[in-house]
């Protein structure tokens, strides 16, 4: 690995032993539930995972194209049943945010046509909210939020793909994007970002550690042709681009997800962009961010199974230590557009095991996930409440699978979920910091990325083999609560500036 010398929190990985091989079993649901439509659903397809009943465990809603979206509640060890949902089809993705701060999780839906905005209500309840926002008419596929500095509400970004009404399209007929700030009454007229290149996924992320989150945008090269690439938007007064010079490559791929996870330990997050034929690792350098070698084992180029050689197809992208090492590891949902004949159609979803040099590894067909189908949106989540990371998977004109991981020997387990009082009850924009086995990991709190779905949970850290480890938040304004000691297999809340609660 030439590219990049790596920091001391990656040399203490390397004493981190290997502990389990995944395995994933799937689970019966109690409806087939389809991502469906035409050729405005060839993108989206999207899964929000969240706890909306107050038990601890996450509900799914899954987008539907032109079919509806789906609520499935959770009953507990596996057992999902379908529950009472607003009826909205051409939905494209599903995110879930407290919007009003009032403890109970609401949710966003992208559509093609208006996009939707509901307020939870409690026990998994939803209606539409009334808080000035005008959803439009655009094809949206992409949405991340954060809340920015003195705000009571948070500021909505969307991402536009193909401007349908333009009669010289689709190639090079992209939309702009929109950010939506909050006003004194709700939410006001909308700011445009433009050039808009056919986003498919955005992503809020203090991805420098200035204390702010900027915004990324992953752009589709199909249809932009030239000239594109992806983007990276700072919110001053007025939102301006960034450039190289301010340690941001905008690279020009067919960007479909995005992924942001800190993997060596210096507290800046790498970035997993999925792509049609690569996927682009991004990784910081000290001055920037650069492509990582071909020998970390990230780029998934083409099928690891069957004998189509044809380039792969990436989707929705997400980090998550499935076997709790200590080492984050990387799925990615695959599949084909519709029928491109150049690229595969037998195209299996990865699940890339890393290793303590920081390499991955293919594991997906050992681990028994991986599926032939359309997929598209996608979630690694705690499920059951066993502190192993399950999974759930949005297909296009198949059925979604949710699979139970049950992988033997998985190493202990953490999870935390800071809180606080007033806006922003989630701390969406801190930092959850746990150090263990003589290495600091580092997550950030934020909504959106990964390709039209996001998650809304306790933030899941594996410990390898310590049974205690301690942290602490860095929070949205800047504070930084004190380091606590916690123990493995147990999920806490952090109340703002740093009261630890245990859950369960």
């Amino acid at each position: 690995m030439t590219v990049r010398a790596f920091t001391a929190g990656l040399l203490a990985l390397l004493a981190v032993p290997a502990l389990a091989e995944p395995r994933f079993v799937p689970v019966e649901l109690p409806v087939e539930h389809i991502y469906a439509g035409g050729w405005e659903h060839f993108v989206g397809g999207g899964v929000a995972v969240f706890d909306c009943s107050g038990d601890g465990l996450p509900e799914i809603v899954a987008a539907g194209g032109e079919a509806p979206a789906t609520l499935l509640l959770n009953g507990g060890a596996m057992a999902f049943r379908p529950g009472a949902f607003p009826e909205y089809t051409h939905v494209s993705g599903a995110f879930p945010v407290d919007i009003d701060s009032d403890g109970q999780s609401d949710l966003v839906l992208t559509r093609v046509g208006e996009n939707i905005l509901l307020r939870g209500t409690g026990n998994c309840g939803f209606e539409p909210a009334d808080w000035g926002f005008d959803g439009g008419t655009r094809w949206s596929t992409a949405f991340s939020a954060t809340w920015e500095a003195g705000q009571s509400w948070p500021t909505l970004a969307f991402g536009n793909y193909v401007d349908r009404d333009n009669p010289d399209g689709p190639f090079e007929a992209c939309d702009v994007n929109h950010l939506y700030r909050p006003g004194p009454e709700g939410y006001g007229p909308v700011t445009t970002l433009e050039p808009g290149f056919c986003a498919l996924s955005i992503l809020f992320s203090d991805w420098a550690r200035r204390g702010q989150q900027d915004l990324r945008i992953s752009n589709d090269r199909h249809y932009y042709v030239s000239g594109g690439t992806e983007q990276m938007w700072r919110l001053d007064p007025a939102p301006r681009l960034l450039a190289e010079a301010e340690g941001f490559e905008p690279v020009s791929i067919w960007g479909m997800g995005i992924a942001s996870r800190d993997l060596t330990g210096d507290g800046r997050p790498e970035v997993m962009l999925t792509s049609m034929g690569d996927q682009v690792l991004m990784e910081w350098d000290g001055s920037g961010y650069v492509r990582a070698p071909w020998e970390r084992g990230a780029t998934a180029t083409k099928p690891h199974t069957g004998e189509d050689g044809r380039p792969s197809t990436g989707w929705h992208a997400e980090f998550g230590d499935v076997d709790n090492d200590g080492l984050a590891d990387l799925f990615i949902a695959k599949g084909n557009v519709d029928q491109m004949p150049g690229m595969a159609m037998d195209d299996p979803n990865n699940l890339l095991m890393q290793d303590a040099e920081g390499v991955f590894h293919e594991a997906a067909a050992q681990a028994g996930v991986a599926s032939g189908a359309r997929s598209r949106g996608a979630a690694l989540a705690d499920l059951d409440g066993d502190g192993r990371l399950d999974l759930v998977v949005v297909n296009r004109r198949a059925p979604m699978e949710v699979y139970r991981n049950v992988t033997e020997g998985t190493g202990h387990w953490l999870a935390v979920q800071p809180l606080q009082d007033g806006a922003n009850r989630d701390a969406v924009g801190a930092w959850v910091e746990v150090r263990a086995g003589g290495r600091t990991e580092a997550q950030e709190r934020t909504i959106g990325g990964g390709h039209a779905g996001a998650q809304l949970m306790p933030l899941h850290f594996g410990l390898g083999e310590a049974e205690e480890a301690e942290a602490r938040v860095i929070w949205p304004d800047g504070t930084v609560g004190p380091w606590v000691q916690v123990q493995a297999g147990q999920s806490y809340r952090v109340a703002y500036p740093g009261v630890l609660f245990w859950v369960n």
